[in-house]
């Protein structure tokens, strides 16, 4: 058995740039491994309250402790051209050697559409994230290399450039993907998957289809991170456990795709609907460390080789020192 790696998940959409730091350097010191960061230019609902950019607050997260970090995960798409996602983390990359990872997903609208323009469906999204991939790769291979490169695609165009300030070695490219289609896609072109909590049968076909599509493209998926990012409420009482899920996470009982919503004002509306019997089976709201244990424990059965937490509510040096002496601990690989 080995100590699993369990990191932190700041969530930039409840708190802001030098709490969450805070928050972040608390929790490394309690044990947490790692730091991913929601690149967020809205809260999902009001009440959350918050939505600073999160490159500046990975760099403050970067300087205050001395784990992994990256954006979970950031869309290289509508409001920021892939070469600019490019350049933001090989700056951090630069900064933090052997530290930063990069973090892409295919967008929403809650974050997106703020620059205008139509908002089209999933599929033309995921092309969009697979053709800024393909940019960001370029770009990366270019400050390494010292070489110009260039690209002319169906939604993006680069011209002659390269990156001028390049760590020594690029950093690993993760996909965030719940989908089987883009998670095989993943194992083929990145260097690893992120992936949100789900039911086990589920779990298991984006894995194995993650698995699939590494094999394909010759690689080992034994050796390619397995992320997950799991979101929780823990306080005092199961009371007050579930009234901080109703009041800051209210998304997570939504039953539906997010990725159409524009406003959260909006989700606001539609929290009105949630009940606390909605979480059931979404997310674990318990007192009882060892109920949350147990949780992240299973995940970890799955074969994922990081976890990280977020505790949805506004307690968070509570829950850190809790976690950080009654659950991590007790957690293995």
């Amino acid at each position: 058995m080995s100590t699993p790696h369990i990191g932190y998940a700041a969530m930039l959409e409840q708190f802001g740039p030098l709490e969450v730091t805070e928050f972040s350097a608390q929790a490394e010191a309690a044990g947490f491994t790692g730091v991913m960061a929601a690149d967020h230019f809205q809260p999902w609902v009001p009440a959350q309250g918050s939505a600073p950019f999160v490159w500046n607050v990975l760099t403050a997260i970067g300087a205050r402790t001395e784990g992994d970090l990256g954006p979970g995960v950031t869309c290289p798409s509508f409001k920021m051209h892939p070469a600019i996602v490019a350049q933001a983390s090989a700056t951090l990359a630069a900064m933090y050697p052997g530290r930063h990872w990069l973090g892409l997903g295919a967008g929403e609208a809650l974050n997106e559409h703020i620059v205008g323009g139509y908002w089209p469906e999933a599929a033309e999204r995921s092309a969009r994230m697979w053709e800024a991939l393909e940019i960001i790769k370029k770009l990366f291979a270019s400050g390494l290399e010292q070489r110009d490169v260039k690209h002319s695609g169906k939604y993006f165009t680069l011209e002659s450039t390269r990156l001028w300030t390049m760590p020594q070695a690029a950093p690993e490219i993760y996909i965030a993907t719940a989908g089987p289609i883009n998670a095989k896609r993943t194992g083929k072109l990145a260097d690893g998957i992120i992936t949100p909590g789900a039911a086990p049968a589920k779990i298991e076909t984006v894995l194995g289809k993650f698995a699939e599509g590494a094999r394909e493209a010759g690689k080992d998926p034994e050796t390619m991170p397995k992320i997950l990012q799991l979101h929780l409420s823990w306080a005092e009482s199961d009371e007050q456990a579930m009234a901080n899920a109703m009041h800051e996470w209210p998304n997570g009982g939504m039953k539906f795709d997010k990725g159409d919503v524009r406003s959260p004002f909006h989700f606001e509306q539609m929290a009105k609907l949630v009940r606390p019997e909605d979480f059931e089976g979404r997310m674990v709201i318990s007192a009882d460390p060892e109920v949350h244990r147990a949780e992240v424990q299973r995940y970890l059965d799955l074969g994922f080789d990081r976890i990280y937490l977020h505790n949805v509510g506004r307690n968070q040096a509570e829950w850190i020192e809790v976690f950080g002496r009654d659950v991590l601990p007790k957690l293995h690989r």
